[in-house]
Order: C-alpha cells, then structure tokens, then sequence
C-alpha cells in the first residue's frame, strides 16, 4: 500500500494501488480512445488526420511540398513522432480524396509501402481546399506546448467520415467504417435534406463484389461479405482482375498457396502480373473442373472475406455507436449548419460593406468635409461630422415619421466609423464618382437580399451546394465495387479430392492410410463416411487416415448432410420374430459417430439385402425361399418400387415370415423421386435447385443442359449444382432435347454473305463447346430459335437504298448437319431482325 501526504478537510486520504492503477487506466484509455483512433462525428478525422490536414492548410501555396517538410509542419501540432504522422499522411494519401500525390506512394492493391518521406511530395486537393477549412467557422485551441494554436475540429463540409471510412483500435473499443461511394453519399445527404429515406452501401476503391444482405446499416452486429473477380481465361486459367477490400495481392496469393498446400485447391502455377491493373494468373491441374475452383477459392481463400463494422464515433467527448445513415444525417445536418454560420457571416461583412459605403457616399456627395474646415479640436471633428451625417441617416431602432427620407442604417454610426471618414483622401474625394458608388451600393443590397434569401430557405441553399459538389467532383468517382447475391458454398461441397478412401471390410477399418486395401474413390479430408454393417447396424464417420467402424462391412460411401436423393433399398432379417422386413429409407440428418441401425437392433438381426441408389432408383429383386420351408411358392419378385421412402429409423414391411435362402437383383428401376428441378440464378450464373433464378427444366437420371452461346458454340452439360456460367454470353440455355431443330441467322465473315441453318444436334461430347457457324473472327450470329414455323424480317443495305425480306425459316431450308454452312439469305450483313407472324406482324427480336 501507498501513503499519499496530502491533506484533504484537516485528513490524510491513502489512496491504494489498485486504486492508482484503476484511476490511470481509466485516464490512459479515455485518452487513446478521444486523442488517438476513433474520430469525432464533426470533420470525421482523427486527431492526426486533422493535424496533418491543418498543417498542409498552413503550408499551402498552390504547389507540392516534400512529405517530410509536412511531417516536420505537423510536428508543431501532434506529439507523436514522425512514424506515426508519415503513415497517417500516406494512408489519407492513398484514399485519393483530399491528398493530390506525386512519387511513390505504395500501392493499397499489392500491399508494397510507400517510399521515403524526402522522396515523395503532396498538396491539398481543390475538393479539400473547399469543403474543409474556413478559418471564420473554426473553433481553436492551443497545440500540446501551448505555442500554436490548431482546430478544435475542421469545418468540414461534406460526410467524409463515410467517404473515406476508417479504422481504429483503442482500450477495450475498437472503430471500423467501411468506405462509401462520393456520388451516393451526395445524393444520399440530398435525400435526408428532402426528407426521403436514404440507403447506403460500402463502395471500394479495389473494385470486387460485395454482398450487403446482412450489412444492417453498418450497425455493430452487421456483416458484409467481399469477393475478388475471378474469370474464367479457358479451361485450364483462371483470372483474379478485382480484389477484396482489405485484401492485397501478396496476400491473396498466400492464402491460395495454403490452401493448395492442404489440399483444399488443386492448382499448378499461380503467376503475378498485376502492374497498372490486377491481374493473378491461376493455372489448375488437368481435370480440375473450374466452376468448382472458383468456388473453392471463395471457401478456402482471401478471395472471399467477411467484414464486420462497427460504426463508433465520438460525439461531445464520448464514444457512440451509429448506423450509417444516423452518421450521413448528423454529418448532412452539420454541413447545413456550417454553411448557416458561413452565410450569416456573409451577410455581416456585406452589411458592413454597405454600411461604410453608404456613409462614404453621404459624406462626400453632400460635402460634409467642409464642414470640419473651422474647427479646432479633434472631439469637435467628430461632433460635426455625426451632427451633420444624421441628417441623412437614421439608426435601426429609431422612429421615423412620415415623409422623412432618411435612410435606415443596419447599425448605429460609431466613433471609429467617423475616423474612416476622416481617413479618406483628397485625391478619392476630388475623383469621386457618384454614380458608380450608388452602383455599388444597389450591387451590395442586390447580394444582402440575395443572401437573405438563401438563409431563409437554408434547405433549398445546402441542396445546391451539394448538388455544385457533385457537379465539380463527381466525375470519375462512380461506384467501383459491383453489389450482388452471393451463392452459400458448402465447403464440402468444392473442397478437391486430396486423398482417397479405403477399406478393410473383414477387419472395419475404413480411411486414407489403408492403401494395401480395397480402394473405394477419392475423397477430400473433410468429408463424412457412412458405413454399413452386415448386423445392419450403420454409423457416420469423419474421414481420417485410419477409422475402425465395425466388422462385416457391406456398404461404404461419401455422406453429404441434406441428401435427399440418395435411396437405401434394404431386405433384413428381424432377430426376434424370424420375419423379414422390406424398407426403403434416406439418411438425410444424422449425429457422426453415433451408431443407428437398418432393423430393430434385436440380437440376431442382419441384413439379407442392401443397395445403395444415388437417385432414388427403384429395383426388383428376387427372392428365393429355403427348400425345407412350408411355403407354397418359394421363388417370387418384390417390387421396391410399390414401397414409400420412409426415415431411417423406419421399421419397414413385412415380406415373408419364412427364411429365405438367397436374394438376386432382377432389374434396375428408374428413379421414384421424379426429375430433379434446376433453376440458374440470373445475377452469379451459379445452378441451384432452391428456385431462384431462371428454370431450366426437369432433369432425370441421362438428361442433359444445352447452352448456345452468343459467340455462335453451343455445349451440352450434365447439370450439377456447382455449374456455373457467365449470364451476359448466353443466348439459351435449357433442357436438350435431341429431336428439337436449331433455327440460326447468322454472318460468315469469309463470304460477308448473312446465312440461314437449321440443324439437329448429333455430338454426344460432354462439357465441350462446338462452334455451329463458320469460324471467320468476323463471323457474328445473329438469331436463333428453338420453336418451330418462325417467321422474319429483316432489313439490308445503306441508308440511302435498304431492302426489306420476309423468310420462314422452316421452309426457306431443310434440316441439315450442326456442321453445314446452310444457305445463303442475303448478299450483304443484314442491319435489323425481327420475329414477325405469318400474317405480317412483328416483333423485336
């Protein structure tokens, strides 16, 4: 314990340690949390940032000034030392919003820094130098050694907090404010003036897409997810062109290389070519499908991250938590009372103006300086000259009667008005123009009216301020990150195959690790196994090197959580009542490593028959009773069809109460779950089965997906929920059909002739993109259709002389080969295609 000597009310107070330490805490805490990394709600800066800012204001002359020599300037101000001031410069820098640069200023998309303060320079930006300091409006205090004097806050006229966003960490509280776009935020704050609701959303200068569904305004407790670009180069190349916020491309590239490292992400080579754009080269392994690479590097790497904000600010000395749109109205309402100060200041200096104009004009167009020639003191001076002036002039407050023609000051006349009178000179007074001085007077009271006005309609005047911001300095700051939907990847669902399961069935060990055994397919390290035993019993596992589930496996598989297609069709033996018992089930939901069984669970129970059917398919087995039993037919088929798929933990129906010899497999059914339906969804390309987008059709067990694709290739796909394509290169897609004819319009660039084919599609190729006209690089396609007795016009030639036609296609030519050229439809490229009917109507293709 410590003694403190001072004495308090005739006592001595002991203050403890803990105490000392409670207190100095709470002292260190408030300070870094007000003077260090959470900005006030008024100019939206850091101390730091207000500093720096403050001290460029100083130096400014118009031309770049050395960073260095600004650290040093802001030194004068900030007691931190340079480190802290130089990276604070150039993060403000690298914004590109109030900070013109020139030199190397790092790059926010690489992550490479800046370069030395001596060799870089900087000076305010005109948007900085209008919208961020007004030294009438600034409210000052001394600097830390009370040698200077620095603001308080920047009057700050615009909602730059959200412009620029930030970041800060303090004692037990932290800040994080995404960036927003500068058209938005001017159009927003123009709508809260107006009284509408505003909604706005993060907008980064690293481009990407960002998906704001659970943003909540930017409240504490929101969430947003960012995605880089990725492109599809060809089969085998992939693109990043856009990054995350946040994100640089070293540290892209390393998250991709461990998840390679693990496996998640087969690929071969990754190349940086990022120079004036982003651009990251991914090449994969041979056979690595690229729609799931691409969500694979969304699962596993910083291609996609995950931000939360948290939107604290300081207001009147303490730490608050906003939304978005809280902060954009007290920084819109801040801006209208900045320009209210800035306009009744105005006026002021205005009235002042007329006011000493007006009395000039009295004073030397009545000849009131002749007045003084006899007078023999200065206090005599003074007392003729008011004496005289009051008979042309009258003060604010005093009663005029009728017909007196005085004119009405805005202000008393003072002492120190009567010397600038005195002050004038003789070479003014003898060149004195009376009518330009009454021009100037009827100029001030045109722009005191005009500035009467805007105060009375102070809404309407902090409107077109805003709207002259955005007029002056909106161009080239469009929105750069692109808003969308994201898909849920399921990390189970892209993860590469990157080992291989196997199992020992007489023994029940399943894994990675076994290889001497029984190779069962590749699988992923995260994968769950479902294994069935002979006993019936059956059990979820997590894919390891080396599992042991149990003896007598008979069924060993990759379990996904949430199938509803995969079909168990089961015959077992009931251990209690000798009866045997038919059951179709799915396992759709279950705990891992927890055992379940097909039957009962009675002892003596095991499984006759069991397979396993990825679409619900149907089987007939038959089945063959013991010779020695009393039935009277011991050969006869069972239908598993006529059964309803029913939960796990189902019994099942009965099939025979005599013991049965042998069971056989008769015929393969079709599936009983009816055809899976698939949607693509219109903004990602991405295939689901949760109806949103486009649907595509029904699709069972052989069916496939054709896609006509607007560069004139058509592929067929085997649809699966990881597809993706490219929304914006489609002209159809649907379910194929292989007696369905291919109508197509189309130009061959070799013959410049417009051609007309119809074809049927004979390749049988999977996943492989056949081009159906000719492969000129000026051949365009033009039109096409899926529906039978179309019928077109279209138009050719120049302006001067154009040509219509009519054709029907069914008839202008026969069904040929996807490979034919067809025929010729016109000489020339056609300008205009319509669809029209048969009896001359149309409609725009």
């Amino acid at each position: 314990m410590e003694e403190n000597s001072e004495q308090k009310n005739g006592t001595s107070a002991e203050v403890t340690l803990d105490e000392m330490y409670q207190d100095y805490f709470l002292d260190y805490a408030s300070y870094v949390i007000l003077e260090r990394a959470v900005p006030g709600i008024i100019d939206g800066l850091k101390p730091v940032q207000k500093r720096i800012l403050h001290a460029m204001k100083e130096m400014d002359d118009g031309r770049f000034h050395k960073v260095a020599n600004i650290i040093g300037q802001t030194m004068q101000y900030h007691p931190h030392g340079d480190a802290a001031i130089g990276d604070a410069l150039v993060n403000l820098g690298q914004r590109e919003l109030l900070i013109d640069t020139q030199g190397n200023w790092g790059d926010i998309r690489t992550g490479d820094r800046a370069a030395a303060s001596r060799y870089i320079e900087a000076r305010l930006t005109k948007f900085a130098l209008e919208i961020a300091f007004n030294p009438q409006t600034t409210e000052w205090q001394l600097s830390y050694d009370g040698r200077k004097k620095e603001p308080v806050d920047l009057p700050v006229k615009f909602p730059l907090l959200l412009a620029q966003g930030v970041e800060g960490i303090a004692v037990g509280l932290s800040t994080k404010i995404l960036p927003h776009n500068f058209i938005e935020l001017i159009k927003a704050s123009i709508r809260i003036l107006e009284n509408k609701k505003v909604q706005l959303y993060p907008d980064f200068l690293t481009y990407g897409k960002i998906d704001v569904t659970d943003y909540n305004d930017g409240k504490r407790g929101g969430r947003v997810k960012v995605r880089a670009s990725i492109e599809l180069v060809d089969k085998s190349i992939l693109a990043v062109r856009e990054l995350p916020y946040g994100v640089t491309t070293s540290s892209l590239i390393d998250s991709i290389l461990k998840a390679t490292e693990k496996g998640k992400i087969k690929i071969k080579r990754i190349s940086d070519n990022t120079a004036k754009d982003v651009e990251i080269l991914i090449e994969l392994m041979p056979g690595t499908s690229p729609d799931l690479a691409i969500d694979a590097l969304y699962a596993f790497t910083d291609c996609e991250i995950s931000i939360a904000p948290n939107a604290c600010v300081i207001i009147n000395d303490k730490p608050h938590f906003l939304t978005v749109t809280e902060i954009l109205e007290a920084c819109t309402a801040n801006t209208k009372r900045l320009l209210g100060i800035e306009l009744d200041i105005k006026k002021g200096e205005t009235e002042e103006k007329w006011h000493l104009a007006s009395l000039e004009k009295i004073f030397i167009s009545n000849r009131i300086y002749r007045d003084i020639e006899e007078c023999g003191s200065w206090e005599e001076v003074i007392q003729v000259i008011d004496q005289a002036l009051k008979k042309y002039v009258v003060g604010p407050d005093e009663m005029l009667e009728k017909g007196d023609s005085r004119l009405r000051l805005k202000r008393d006349i003072t002492e120190e008005d009567i010397v600038k009178l005195t002050e004038i000179r003789i070479k003014k007074i003898s060149k004195y123009n009376q009518f330009k001085a009454e021009e100037l007077i009827a100029e001030l009271e045109s722009m005191l009216q005009e500035i009467q006005h805007h105060i009375e309609h102070l809404t309407e005047y902090t409107i077109n301020y805003f709207r002259d911001l955005l007029q002056k300095y909106g161009k080239g700051r469009e929105r750069r990150t692109e808003i969308m939907t994201f898909d849920t990847i399921q990390a189970t669902e892209v993860v590469a195959n990157n080992a291989k399961l196997y199992v020992n069935r007489s023994e029940g060990f399943i894994g990675s690790g076994l290889k001497k055994d029984e190779l069962i397919g590749e699988c992923s390290d995260i994968d769950d196994v479902i294994v069935f035993l002979k006993d019936g019993q059956f059990k979820v596992v997590r894919m390891a090197d080396k599992v042991f589930v149990g003896k007598n496996i008979i069924h060993v598989a990759i379990w996904k959580k949430g199938d509803d297609r995969t079909t168990y069709n089961s015959v077992y033996l009931d251990g209690s009542s000798g009866k045997s018992y038919v059951k179709r089930f799915q396992v759709t939901a279950i705990t891992r490593d927890r055992d379940y069984y097909v039957t009962k669970g009675e002892a003596g129970s095991r499984l006759l028959y069991f397979s396993a059917n990825p679409n619900g398919e149907s089987e007939i087995i038959t089945v063959y009773l013991t010779q020695g039993c009393k039935a009277r037919i011991k050969v006869f088929d069972f239908d598993f069809s006529t059964l309803e798929i029913k939960g796990r933990g189902a019994q099942g129906n009965a099939l025979t109460k005599y013991p049965i010899r042998k069971i056989e497999r008769k015929e393969v059914g079709k599936s009983t779950l009816g055809a899976i339906q698939y949607w693509m969804d219109e903004v990602s390309g991405k295939l689901n089965t949760d109806e949103r987008g486009i649907l595509l059709g029904d699709f069972d067990t052989g069916d496939q997906l054709l896609v006509i694709y607007k560069d004139g290739h058509y592929e067929l796909v085997v649809p699966e929920i990881s597809k993706r394509f490219v929304p914006d290169q489609l002209l159809f897609i649907g379910r194929f059909e292989e007696d369905q004819p291919i109508g197509v319009v189309y130009y061959d660039g070799e013959k410049e002739w417009t051609m007309v084919k119809r074809f049927l599609i004979e390749t049988q190729s999977v996943g492989q993109k056949f081009c159906f006209i000719t492969d000129h690089p000026k051949s365009t396609l033009l039109f096409v259709t899926l529906e039978p007795g179309v019928h077109l016009a279209f138009e050719q030639g120049t302006r001067g002389n154009k040509s219509k036609g009519l054709v029907d296609l069914d008839q202008f030519i026969e069904l040929k080969g996807w490979k034919a050229k067809g025929n010729k439809l016109a000489d020339t490229k056609i300008s205009k295609i319509e669809r029209t009917e048969p009896g001359g109507q149309t409609s725009m293709f």
